[in-house]
C-alpha cells in the first residue's frame, strides 16, 4: 500500500486537463469500469446506487402527476420505424440492427431501440378508441442503444439507461401543458435534489428532436464552462399519431387525431453531477442524492471500545440517514481520501479522545469544515450540516452560472467572449437556420435554447445583422 501513489494524486487537476480529470474521477470514485464492448460501460455499484436514487426520486415525482410505468420490447421491426420519415432520418446514423435469429437470417431487420416512439404509437393505436380512453400517460425505465461515434462515460455512451415518458392526449392544448409540466418536473428535481441550477427554454427547429413540433430543454453549465443538455421534453403534435393511425371517437361521435408528448432524462445526468460539483480531490455528491450521506471512520479502532462506539453511532443515525462504518484495516488518512474521492457528503470521526469528551467530529466534504458535536446531539447536528451543505452547493453552482453567463451585443463581442472566457452567451438571433449553422461552423458554439423569459438585447441578429426574432443562449457543449 505504501508504494502506491496517494489517492488524490491519481486524479489530474481539473484546471490542468478537465477531460482527464473527469475520466480519473469516474474511475477512481469507482462509478464505472470499461467493458470489452465499444462505447459501453459497466456501471459499478457506487454508480448504480446513484442512478437508483435518481430513479426513485424521479419516479415518485412522475407518479404524483398521474404517470404509470410500462415496459415495451427493445426490438423494433424496420417497417414500424419507416412509418415516420423525419424520425427515421434523424436516427438513421445511430441505429444498430439485428439481422440474424440463431443461425437463420431474419426476413425483416429489427432495430435495437434508440428511443421508443414507434412502439408506443403501435401499442396505443390498439388501446385508444374513444375519448374515454384518453389521456394515456406512460413511462418506461429501460436502456437504449445509439451507435455513437465518440463516447465518454455517462455523457455519451452507446448503451445508456434512461426513462422515456410517452403520453397521448385529446387536444393540442393538453399535450403542450403536459410537455411543459414534465420539463418543470425535471427542473425542480435537478435544482432541489441535485443542487444544479438550470436555464429552461425551447430548442430551435434545427436542434429539436427528430419528428417533434417543439422540444423544450433544461441546460446546465459545467465547471469548465461547457453546457450539458440535461433533460428534454417534446411536443409531437399529431405527427407520430397520424403516421401510425391513432384516432379516437370524440364526444360528437367524430374521429379525431391524438396529440403526443415524449420526455426523457438519462444517466448523462450523473455526468452533470460530477462536472458541476466535483473538485481536484474527486466527486462531491449533494446530500439529497448521495447513496451514503455519512461515513463513520473510527480513529485508532483497535483500541478498546472504539469500533463498538462507531457502530453505536451508526445505529443512532441509520433510521434518518444513509450511513456506513468504515471498519477496514486501512489507515484513517487513507479512509479520509477514499471518502473524499467517492464524494460522500460527510464523514464522522470518532476516537478515544472524542469518546472521553463524549463528542464526535463531523467533516463536510465540500468545505472540509470540522463540526464538533456532543454525541447526544449528533442526529440533529448532522441533519443541519447536510441541509446547509445542500444549499451551499446549489448557491455555489448558481454563482458560477451567473458569473459565466454574458451578453453579446455584437459579433466581435460574441467571438471575444468565446475566445477569452467560458460559459453561456445571451444574444439576439434572426431565426434563420443558415445563420445558426454559420455560427456553429465559425465558432463551435451551438444554440442551447431560447429562454422562456425573453430579454431584448438589441434589434438585430448578433451574427448576420438581420432583424432579430428571439434571444438565444449560445455555448459550447458536451
Amino acid at each position: 500500500m505504501a508504494k502506491e501513489k496517494k489517492l488524490v494524486e491519481q486524479i489530474t487537476a481539473m484546471d490542468q486537463d478537465f477531460a482527464q480529470w473527469y475520466t480519473d474521477v469516474v474511475i477512481r470514485a469507482d462509478l464505472i469500469a470499461y467493458s470489452n464492448i465499444r462505447g459501453c460501460m459497466v456501471i459499478r455499484p457506487r454508480g448504480y446506487a446513484l442512478w437508483e436514487n435518481i430513479q426513485r426520486e424521479l419516479d415518485r415525482r412522475f407518479k404524483e402527476t398521474g404517470v404509470e410505468n410500462v415496459y415495451l420490447p427493445m426490438l423494433i421491426p424496420e417497417h414500424l420505424l419507416q412509418m415516420e420519415k423525419d424520425h427515421v432520418e434523424g436516427f438513421a446514423p445511430e441505429v444498430a440492427w439485428v439481422t440474424m435469429g440463431g443461425e437463420e437470417e431474419l426476413t425483416e431487420r429489427l432495430c435495437i431501440r434508440p428511443t421508443s416512439e414507434t412502439l408506443f404509437c403501435d401499442h396505443v393505436k390498439d388501446i385508444v378508441h374513444s375519448y374515454r380512453d384518453l389521456p394515456v400517460v406512460y413511462n418506461q425505465w429501460c436502456s437504449v442503444l445509439r451507435w455513437e461515434k465518440t463516447t465518454r462515460p455517462f455523457l455519451r455512451s452507446a448503451e445508456f439507461l434512461w426513462q422515456e415518458g410517452h403520453t397521448f392526449h385529446a387536444t393540442p392544448e393538453e399535450a403542450e401543458e403536459r410537455t411543459i409540466q414534465m420539463l418543470n418536473v425535471y427542473a425542480d428535481f435537478c435544482e432541489e435534489i441535485l443542487a444544479i441550477p438550470l436555464v429552461k427554454g425551447k430548442k430551435t427547429d434545427k436542434e429539436k428532436f427528430a419528428g417533434a413540433e417543439a422540444t423544450y430543454t433544461i441546460e446546465a453549465l459545467m465547471h469548465d464552462g461547457k453546457a450539458l443538455q440535461s433533460g428534454t421534453s417534446h411536443n409531437f403534435g399529431s405527427g407520430f399519431a397520424d403516421a401510425y393511425g391513432i384516432q379516437y371517437t370524440n364526444k360528437d361521435n367524430k374521429l379525431s387525431s391524438v396529440y403526443e408528448t415524449s420526455w426523457g432524462l438519462s444517466t448523462r445526468i450523473i455526468g452533470a453531477i460530477i462536472m458541476v460539483h466535483g473538485d481536484d480531490s474527486g466527486l462531491v455528491l449533494p446530500p439529497r442524492i448521495a447513496p451514503v450521506q455519512s461515513m463513520i471512520i473510527p480513529i485508532q479502532q483497535k483500541k478498546a471500545g472504539v469500533l463498538d462506539k462507531a457502530y453505536e453511532l451508526r445505529d443512532m443515525l441509520k433510521d434518518r440517514f444513509a450511513v456506513k462504518v468504515d471498519a477496514t484495516d486501512k489507515s484513517p488518512g487513507w479512509k479520509f481520501a477514499e471518502q473524499e474521492i467517492q464524494g460522500i457528503p460527510t464523514r464522522i470521526e470518532i476516537g478515544p479522545k472524542d469518546m472521553e469528551k463524549n463528542q464526535a467530529v463531523i467533516v463536510r466534504r465540500d468545505t472540509r469544515e470540522k463540526i464538533i458535536t456532543p454525541i447526544n446531539e449528533l442526529p440533529e447536528t448532522l441533519d443541519r450540516v447536510l441541509e446547509e451543505m445542500q444549499k451551499d452547493m446549489y448557491d455555489r453552482a448558481k454563482a458560477h452560472l451567473t458569473a459565466n453567463t454574458r451578453v453579446a451585443g455584437s459579433w466581435e463581442e460574441f467571438q471575444d467572449i468565446l475566445n477569452t472566457k467560458q460559459g453561456f452567451i445571451r444574444a439576439m438571433w434572426c431565426g434563420d437556420q443558415e445563420c445558426e449553422e454559420a455560427i456553429k461552423e465559425e465558432t463551435g458554439a451551438t444554440t442551447r435554447c431560447m429562454p422562456f423569459k425573453q430579454t431584448k438585447h438589441g434589434d438585430v441578429c448578433v451574427h448576420c445583422g438581420k432583424p432579430a426574432k428571439a434571444e438565444v443562449y449560445f455555448g459550447k457543449a458536451y
